[in-house]
């Protein structure tokens, strides 16, 4: 018997996809039907940490769906309440801002929007240079927002990157299945 649906949005924090992607994978594993979302960003740079195209074909393969990665193919999310929570993982502190000032010019951010309409659930995995900055505000303004729930997060790297956060995205299935049983902040948020 197959779980609820679980949009999977993934924005241009490429350093993480490696540790994201099987997270992607345990929610499939654990009967979730996952959509893939990713911003046009996530879904067309090649970068150091690996080719787009291999990303892309990896994810596809793993949810058994094709990505989401326009405006147009996000927008119908929401009135055809296609999910029943949202995660974004990782999520970078340009959509962390663009989600605190009702920003929705990206498939993610438009994903967001349709699915919040819906009130159910969006699960935010920060992961930001700049959390203890100029995204804090961010961050705070979200955390006070209905239907926004945060993996656990904390400093990554707290010496040569003193305003870096990154969510422990071990934790993305867990707090999946505890908002969605229970519509709650998992404790605690920060580790």
């Amino acid at each position: 018997m197959q779980k609820e649906t679980v949009g999977f949005a993934m924005c241009g924090s490429f350093c993480t996809f490696k540790k994201v992607i099987p997270q992607m994978r345990k929610l499939v594993q654990d009967g979730y039907r996952v959509i893939p979302i990713m911003s046009n960003t996530a879904y067309t740079t090649d970068t150091r940490f690996g080719a787009s195209c291999d990303f892309n074909k990896e994810i596809e393969e793993i949810c058994n769906e094709k990505i989401i990665y326009t405006i147009s193919g996000a927008e119908p999310i929401g009135p055809k309440k296609l999910l029943d929570a949202l995660v974004i993982a990782p999520c970078t502190g340009n959509t962390l801002g663009k989600l605190a000032n009702g920003i929705s010019d990206t498939s993610v951010t438009l994903a967001t929007k349709a699915h919040l309409r819906n009130k159910r659930p969006v699960i935010i995995a920060v992961s930001t240079n700049d959390a203890l900055g100029t995204s804090a505000r961010n961050i705070g303004t979200l955390m006070n927002s209905k239907h926004i729930y945060f993996v656990p997060m904390k400093q990554d790297d707290y010496i040569n990157k003193p305003n870096s956060i990154v969510a422990d995205f071990d934790y993305i299935p867990d707090t999946v299945k505890s908002v969605l049983a229970n519509n709650i902040q998992p404790q605690p948020i920060l580790l």
